[in-house]
């Protein structure tokens, strides 16, 4: 058995990884009970120069016991989880996740309320009534007028080679859908969406990028055709006293109606997701999720919440939502456990309404929290005592994050700024 220098109070310790390059023998070590990180890092770190597999400089790790991230010494961890002095503890080591870097500011004229990054581009909209289309280098592309009032929320629907589209939601109570030509970089309103009577808050296009859904203020959802033509889209005329949209080349916008109309919710909807293509939840002012049936067009089941929600986040990784809410707590729920704790865990670190959540594309253990409190977080959901990393410099409130590109984590606040976050993925972390 190995041994390792320490004080009097030593504890049995085996190691195993996930990832092969950083593999140590399997026996037990006795390591002293007062080892934290740097004391654990350091020891495998000597292994691997031992064994003549580790690299020019040490590498930085992090320790899991039983599923969740090691934040204390393991003499605490011992105390803290009534476990025996005696038993050999199994502790999974993986490299630790570089902290997010600063890339760049993108500056409005007003505060920033929605982003959706997709491809190489970036999508954002403004209190100024404006969308605004990045490249993901953050070098402007077009600023997009149409709205009468605020950006509430905006979406991606599909992107190719020659052409592009999107929705965009206003507090005028009227949807958007845009056409870029990416060869001409010319910019086309194909349809205004009518229905609702309050401002649209929130957008969501479904996998197939044929249907999407909207929510209001007004406490209705609402689902449309997102495609271009097709027998279930609907065109009607404005009535005449209404000022008629004007495309750029003088036409007439087409106004879409929606296909259904959900109701059930008290007060405003904050946020809306496609679980799959026969299922949505959304989140509500009313203190609750509601799980619909699209195809039936009926409400599934309702998840309690105690105050306002701000923001869901759905990862098809995990099949796990994330919630932002009022009482300053990003909760994780199991949509899918019909009795017991839907609850799966409650993750407390921000001092402000949590206003936007967003799950990674690529690791179903990573998500990013904004808030009023200014900051935005990185957690991971193995870490449910503390954020990996807190991500900084908002003067104002976060009002939108978003996490579609692996790479880029995007949070837009009322301080009219966009602040965009490299992120280097460790390969194996997942």
């Amino acid at each position: 058995m190995a041994s390792v220098e320490g004080t009097v109070s030593h504890l049995q310790v085996k190691f195993f990884t996930k990832q092969p390059q950083f593999s140590v023998p399997d026996n037990p070590f006795s390591v002293p009970s007062s080892c934290g990180l740097k004391e654990l890092s350091d020891l495998i770190n000597g292994l691997l120069q031992s064994a003549g597999t580790g690299g020019l400089h040490p590498t930085e790790f992090d320790f899991l016991v039983e599923g969740q991230f090691l934040r204390t010494t393991l003499e605490k961890h011992i105390e803290q989880t009534e476990r025996s002095t005696e038993e050999v503890l199994e502790l999974e080591y993986l490299e630790r996740q570089p902290a997010p870097a600063p890339q760049d500011s993108l500056q409005h004229d007003d505060w920033v309320s929605c982003l959706h990054a997709q491809g190489e581009h970036i999508l954002s909209g403004c209190y100024d009534n404006t969308v605004k289309l990045w490249t993901s280098r953050g070098d402007i592309i077009l600023t997009i007028p149409g709205h009468s009032a605020p950006v509430k929320s905006i979406s991606w629907i599909a992107q190719d080679e020659a052409s592009s589209t999107f929705l965009s939601g206003s507090h005028d109570q009227t949807i958007l859908i845009w056409e870029w030509n990416r060869t001409t970089n010319a910019m086309e309103c194909l349809y205004m969406c009518k229905g609702h009577a309050g401002s649209i808050d929130c957008l969501a296009v479904d996998e197939t990028k044929s249907r999407f859904c909207s929510g209001s203020f007004d406490r209705m959802i609402k689902i449309w055709a997102a495609g271009k033509g097709g027998s279930d889209e609907m065109v009607e005329e404005d009535e005449g006293h209404q000022k008629k949209k004007k495309r750029t080349d003088g036409q007439k916008v087409p106004t879409r109606v929606p296909l259904m109309t959900l109701s059930g919710h008290k007060e405003g909807v904050a946020a809306i997701q496609w679980l799959s293509s026969s299922e949505i939840c959304s989140a509500s002012w009313d203190h609750t999720m509601k799980l619909w049936d699209v195809q039936q067009g009926v409400e599934k089941s309702v998840l309690a919440g105690t105050k306002v929600f701000l923001d869901i986040s759905y990862s098809p990784l995990n099949r796990m939502i994330i919630s932002g809410s009022a009482d300053r707590h990003v909760r994780l729920w199991d949509p899918r456990i019909r009795d017991g704790a839907v609850v799966k865990c409650t993750y407390t670190s921000h001092t402000g309404w949590i206003s936007s959540v967003s799950w990674s594309p690529i690791n179903e253990h990573l998500f990013i929290s904004g808030s009023y409190d200014t900051v935005m977080k990185l957690w991971d959901t193995r870490s449910p005592k503390t954020p990996m990393y807190n991500m900084t410099g908002h003067e104002d409130k976060i009002m939108a994050v978003d996490w579609s590109l692996p790479d880029l984590m995007l949070s837009g606040g009322a301080d009219n700024e966009i602040k965009i976050f490299r992120y280097s993925t460790v390969p194996g972390s997942s």
